[in-house]
């Protein structure tokens, strides 16, 4: 049990404690409404390290900000209710709407990258199957169509791809803070 902690604390400096300074400096500028960045930041962490007791977390900076995010969110909303006479409201969906952020825009592409890998590991006509549906957004008819094969076997192949994507998604550790 001591092992696992003291892997857990040296994940947690080198992984996490790293970004603390751009969390903080990010939660400022973008939630200037929020009381107390300390607390934020602090269930932040927390947050984190539970998810990370449950396993891998891939990408702890980008998951770290949306985590901080969400909490900021929360307690914008609950300003909402709380909010001092001649404090301005913010609509906590304006925030959202904005431009993504580096940390988000980084989580983003990576999670793509990790989908178009799933993808490409895929047998061929799985892999066929799942880009005419998922990235081009063809129905099922049109994919039967295009490949010459029926719409149930366009179904059945579709199927198999989501799991053997889910497979992947999992035995790389980008599903570990999911149920299983």
């Amino acid at each position: 049990m001591k092992d696992q902690e003291t892997n857990q604390a040296r994940w947690f400096v080198n992984e996490v404690l790293p970004h603390e300074g751009d969390l903080r400096a990010w939660l400022g500028a973008r939630f200037t409404m929020i009381r107390d960045v300390d607390d934020l930041v602090q269930e932040s962490f927390s947050r984190l390290l539970k998810a990370h007791d449950s396993g891998p977390i891939v990408n702890p900076r980008a998951y770290l900000f949306v985590v901080s995010r969400n909490l900021a969110l929360n307690q914008l909303r609950h300003l909402k209710y709380e909010r001092p006479r001649g404090a301005r409201e913010v609509d906590p969906l304006s925030i959202i709407d904005e431009v993504n952020s580096p940390p988000e825009e980084m989580a983003h592409r990576e999670e793509i990258q990790h989908l178009i890998h799933a993808i490409q590991s895929l047998p061929n006509r799985c892999r066929q199957v799942m880009t005419l549906r998922k990235i081009y957004g063809l129905s099922q008819k049109e994919v039967a169509e295009q490949m010459g094969i029926s719409v149930h076997t366009v179904e059945a192949q579709g199927s198999i791809g989501l799991r053997k994507c889910i497979a992947y998604f999992r035995r790389h550790g980008y599903l570990s803070h999911f149920a299983k």
